[in-house]
């Protein structure tokens, strides 16, 4: 028998639905994401950490769940909200329907909501803190709303990040289909041998990005977020990756201070939350967006070359370009709403882009940069040489 929820805004308003997924009380800051397809990956993504959220492509669900396609260990969003639910999953890569992953992973989901409602309230009012539930009743909620802990000054970091160092060794061959004409058989392009030896810090790191870094010729050691300035150097890495994440980057002070320690000692690669945290290293600040950018249609133009990306996006906080000094250079801008998308330091070997480029879900645009990064190194080792 159909279950009732509720979602409950801070602001008052209420939609009801029906309940899949786990049952119970869950709140978070509630955001919209764009993307037609790739609902597994944005659940498991861990930028996600804290919220709720709202997909705006009508019906979710339709080729199911598999191990294959999540990027971290399990879900972390709070709750996921969705205009209709397909119940029966058709795709021969489909171990499970959504509903029963949620359920085995006490994540409640809500349908029957108008997400074109939804999506347009959060745009016109920006994002807020919500509540689904199948226990309370709308005043109720609304309450539990209000009483949730706003995104700003949270350190969701340290919830996601890895608790100990690894070696990212697992499979990373890019997938392909058989070529007849060819005679290739199988279903994976070969890998290069590595090249470079990175450190990667875990900011909430999503599994693609290390198949792309070791697709680009990377040996990843994954760190965790909290890791010193000089843990990392002990290392002897030949470049730095900074990952995506969740919350506010200006809560993240210590980080801040660890990176700023070694922005002249290695080429450094940020994405996302790492490009936050290099705004701040920088002497930069953040701010909070209206309503973010989450999906995989965000365009960017390249302010060196005029070319124009579709990209892969989740965040919430932007660079405020007016806070950085004179040697920091914006590189990239969102078309939409002019914002920060990307940096460079004008004499070091550091770079960063607010988006992602290894997708998942999204478009491929921006892939180029993993082979940047893998350039920037190359150069850097010419240059210690002295050859």
């Amino acid at each position: 028998m159909p279950i009732t929820a509720i979602l409950a805004l801070e602001d008052g308003r209420c939609f009801e639905g029906t309940a899949f997924g786990a049952s119970g009380t869950t709140t978070g800051e509630i955001c919209f994401n764009t993307s037609m397809t790739g609902y597994q990956e944005v659940i498991t993504d861990p930028s996600y950490r804290g919220q709720i959220v709202a997909m705006t492509y009508p019906q979710i669900g339709n080729y199911g769940v598999n191990q294959e396609d999540n990027e971290s260990a399990g879900p972390h969003i709070r709750a996921f909200v969705i205009g209709e639910l397909c119940e029966v999953p058709s795709n021969w890569r489909s171990e499970s329907s959504l509903s029963t992953y949620l359920a085995e992973h006490h994540v409640l989901g809500i349908e029957g909501i108008d997400t074109r409602a939804l999506t347009k309230h959060l745009r016109s009012l920006g994002a807020m803190r919500a509540c689904v539930t199948t226990e309370l009743d709308a005043e109720a909620a609304i309450a539990a709303a209000k009483a949730s802990p706003p995104m700003e000054g949270m350190d969701y970091v340290k919830e996601v990040s890895t608790a100990e160092s690894y070696i990212w060794g697992e499979e990373s061959r890019e997938w392909t289909l058989p070529n007849v004409l060819t005679g290739k058989t199988d279903c994976y392009e070969d890998l290069p041998p590595p090249r470079h030896r990175i450190v990667a810090y875990d900011f909430g790191l999503k599994y693609n990005i290390l198949r792309r870094l070791r697709q680009a010729g990377f040996e990843v050691e994954v760190v965790n977020s909290r890791t010193t300035a000089a843990e990392v150097l002990a290392k002897n890495p030949d470049g730095l990756f900074l990952s995506n994440g969740p919350g506010d980057p200006a809560a993240l002070g210590d980080i801040h201070q660890e990176i700023r320690a070694l922005m002249d000692k290695l080429p450094i690669f940020g994405i996302c939350l790492g490009n936050q945290i290099l705004a701040h290293a920088f002497g930069g600040t953040t701010f909070k967006l209206k309503f973010g950018h989450r999906g995989g249609n965000q365009p960017v133009k390249d302010l060196r070359t005029g070319k124009i990306s579709i990209t892969s996006q989740n965040h919430g906080f932007a660079v405020d370009p007016d806070s950085l000094p004179p040697e920091i250079e914006v590189t990239h801008i969102n078309l939409n709403d002019q914002t920060v998308e990307g940096m460079r330091h004008r004499h070091l070997p550091v770079f960063s882009v607010q988006y992602h480029p290894e997708a998942a879900p999204g478009p491929n645009d921006a892939s180029y940069f993993f082979a940047e990064f893998a350039a920037l190194i190359d150069a850097a080792k010419i240059a210690k040489s002295g050859t």
